[in-house]
């Protein structure tokens, strides 16, 4: 991936930003701004070169993701949803991947993992049905992964998968209506009965064991690295993005600020205003560097041919759900030190501190899971959790 990418991106900032309230507005982004991210490559980073991606460094993808959200939180957190599937569905059966991307390379992909569905084992596949929340940015793709708990004859567990499935096979449900990430068209997805040949089913076991059949198509060291770093990391890198939005607004704003009740006081020259700005500065650069480190080294791994062990895996893990809570921390004081002109509707800083809060509760942001698991191999205990 070239620098042109990254830099085609920034170009479509203003107008990601000027957008921001129509999102809002009409829950969902418009349509007008997934086409400039789509011509600007942003789709492509994480897909694979056979597919006509650019099979580019994740941490390219991330610092995308994270740019997209500065300007508006509900298309970022869309941009980096939407765009890191690429990178899964380069793990499926070739003839999977071939039905994806075949006929348009620009085809998006939606999801929605929690196994709320039900899955019947038949002949050939797979027939699936049920309903799947939060399928953020699904009116803008034409496939969707949902996730499915496969049982065995006796009727208890025996995988988890990621089932593919095309637009014909499912309806949505416009139920989106939130405090926060708004603008992300999360709705539902209903299917009353749809067949899923088993090429169109990834294992979530393989998954984990870094053993998956797109690999034969897509070796490069890219499509090597642990699906729950690659994945919780782009829910992370958005709501860096929209806590650095709202840092840079709250400067430029308290920056001309003059607080009437304390006697005419410019807040530039607010000591304790400076320790909040240092504070939530330093909470955003620890989070963003923790990130690009752990991407860096998991890379760095892969491109070696090298197994990753688990002790990254668990501190990759660690730090994403940590870098989300720091985030998190570094917008409620850059909210706190607003004053009241912060809770104006469609203030950026109201409302990344509204997104920023809704990003927070996605599941992969579940701080004590990832702590344990971190605990967990630290102590020298087996970690068997999915997500690592």
């Amino acid at each position: 991936m070239s620098a042109a990418t990254l830099e085609a991106i920034r170009e479509c900032l203003p107008r990601l930003r000027e957008r921001a309230i129509t999102a809002e507005r009409e829950r969902r982004v418009p349509r007008e701004s997934i086409d400039e991210l789509r011509a600007a490559g942003m789709f492509r980073i994480l897909q694979p070169a056979g597919a006509g991606g650019l099979e580019a460094d994740p941490l390219q993808f991330f610092e995308a993701a994270r740019l997209v959200a500065t300007a508006c939180g509900s298309t970022g957190w869309v941009a980096s949803v939407l765009g890191v599937h690429p990178w899964q569905i380069a793990l499926f059966e070739d003839r999977a991947q071939k039905e994806v991307w075949g006929k348009d390379p620009d085809t998006l992909v939606s999801s929605s993992y929690a196994p709320t569905g039900k899955v019947e084992v038949v002949d050939g596949g797979y027939r699936i049905s049920g309903r799947w929340n939060f399928s953020s940015g699904c009116d803008h793709a034409t496939w969707v992964l949902l996730g499915g708990v496969v049982l065995g004859d006796d009727g208890t567990p025996v995988d988890f998968g990621t089932f593919l499935v095309p637009r014909t096979d499912y309806r949505i449900d416009d139920v989106w209506n939130t405090v926060g990430l708004r603008g992300t068209g999360s709705n539902d997805i209903v299917i009353d009965g749809a067949f899923v040949p088993s090429h169109r089913m990834l294992s979530f076991v393989a998954t984990t064991a870094l053993q998956c059949p797109g690999q034969a198509v897509n070796p490069g060291p890219l499509y090597k690295l642990p699906f729950a770093s690659v994945f919780s990391n782009s829910i992370t890198a958005p709501i860096i993005g929209m806590a650095q939005g709202a840092y840079k607004a709250h400067v430029e704003m308290m920056r001309a600020r003059v607080r009437i009740s304390y006697g005419g006081q410019k807040v530039a020259e607010d000591g304790y205003a400076q320790v909040r700005v240092a504070e939530a500065a330093s909470d955003l650069d620890a989070s963003w560097l923790q990130l690009s480190r752990n991407v860096g080294e998991l890379m760095d791994l892969a491109v070696a041919g090298i197994e990753i062990p688990m002790e990254l895996r668990v501190r990759a893990r660690r730090d994403q759900v940590l870098g989300t809570a720091r985030a998190i921390r570094a917008v409620d004081r850059l909210f706190e030190n607003s004053g009241g002109r912060a809770l104006t509707y469609g203030n950026p800083i109201e409302r990344a501190w509204r997104d920023a809060h809704a990003g927070r509760v996605h599941a992969v942001n579940d701080p004590e899971r990832a702590l344990s698991m971190y605990g967990m191999a630290e102590f020298g205990l087996a970690v068997n959790e999915p997500m690592v």
